[in-house]
């Protein structure tokens, strides 16, 4: 690990604020790059940007009292999990506004399409919590393998096991996420 990055991750640890947001900013390619994955792989229809995800997941992490990582690893799925909330939240969001939720009288055409993915990824959302209740580290390798596309050897790195031990955790998920959603994951 960059040396610079662990100066960063120990200072963090320690509660320093100024460090967290140096850190936030030493990672930001990294960031953008987990930021555009995710949102390509949860629906292909958003209308939510990568800037404007990595930018909400930044706010995100401001507002958590105190900051805390005590590795690359753990910063690096708090953010996943932030921006994976983030997701959730507008697909939330654009339902109820189909809904009525936010109701005004419009011409025909609507900004906001109509699609099952958009539903599909509520109920994951919603598994996903489940299984964090049950084994919070196995919605981890989920979030990094499913919603940010890294490989198994990139996560293993990533959460410093084995490959063949994120492999086993990986599949343990997609059980209890099949199960959860009534179908094949």
């Amino acid at each position: 690990m960059d040396p610079a990055i662990s100066s960063l991750i120990a200072s963090v640890e320690q509660g320093d604020r100024a460090a967290a947001d140096a850190l936030f900013a030493a990672l930001y390619s990294e960031l953008h790059q987990l930021a555009k994955a995710r949102l390509a792989r949860s629906a292909g229809n958003l209308t939510l940007g990568t800037t404007t995800l990595l930018h909400e997941a930044y706010l995100d992490l401001a507002r958590r009292d105190p900051a805390r990582f005590p590795d690359r690893s753990k910063f690096m799925a708090y953010a996943s999990r932030a921006m994976r909330g983030l997701i959730i939240d507008y697909v939330r969001n654009r339902k109820a506004q189909k809904r009525g939720g936010e109701f005004e009288i419009t011409s025909l055409e609507s900004d906001v399409a109509d699609t099952t993915t958009d539903l599909d990824l509520a109920q994951v959302g919603q598994a996903l919590d489940q299984l964090a209740e049950v084994d919070p580290e196995l919605v981890q390798i989920v979030d990094l393998k499913f919603f940010c596309g890294f490989s198994f050897e990139e996560i293993a790195a990533i959460c410093q096991r084995s490959e063949r031990t994120i492999y086993r955790q990986w599949e343990k998920a997609r059980i209890f996420l099949r199960d959860a959603l009534g179908r094949s994951v």
